[in-house]
């Protein structure tokens, strides 16, 4: 059986490419989905991707996930650091969750280095760009 992946991308990542590419690249969205796509078939897995800027919508993807796939890559974008609906969704729905962040959040302002739903995911992976996806893919290909 092959293992489907949700990729949820949060606020403003629509945005790639455009919004300061000093931190996120110069890549747009559609790249990252496209070679997101590309490493998950290259590790067996299936893979939807959605996008929101909108907490709950965020949170109503989260509940649908918990039936429907078998893990999830969130990045939660500035919501990572306040957002306590979206940590309980996480914890609530038990298959796995993968943080991720394309920039170092901890090297970032002083806001951005705490984030409120790491301690309910399975793991985090930040700093390394895009790269941040792909290493998220291969380990949800190995849980």
């Amino acid at each position: 059986m092959i293992k489907k992946i949700l990729v949820i991308h949060g606020p403003n990542l629509n945005l790639l490419g455009e919004r300061e590419p000093g931190v996120y690249g110069s890549a747009g969205i559609d790249v990252l989905n496209h070679n997101i796509i590309d490493r998950a078939k290259e590790n067996g897995l299936e893979c939807e991707i959605f996008q929101s800027n909108h907490e709950g919508a965020i949170i109503d993807k989260l509940h649908t996930a918990r039936t429907s796939f078998d893990g999830v890559i969130i990045n939660a974008g500035a919501y990572t650091h306040y957002s306590y609906a979206i940590r309980d969704a996480i914890a609530a729905i038990k298959i796995p969750v993968i943080e991720v962040h394309i920039s170092n959040i901890d090297a970032r302002e002083e806001f951005r280095s705490k984030s409120v739903i790491a301690p309910v995911c399975r793991g985090s992976i930040c700093g390394f760009g895009f790269m941040s996806y792909y290493l998220a893919v291969q380990a949800m290909a190995e849980l």
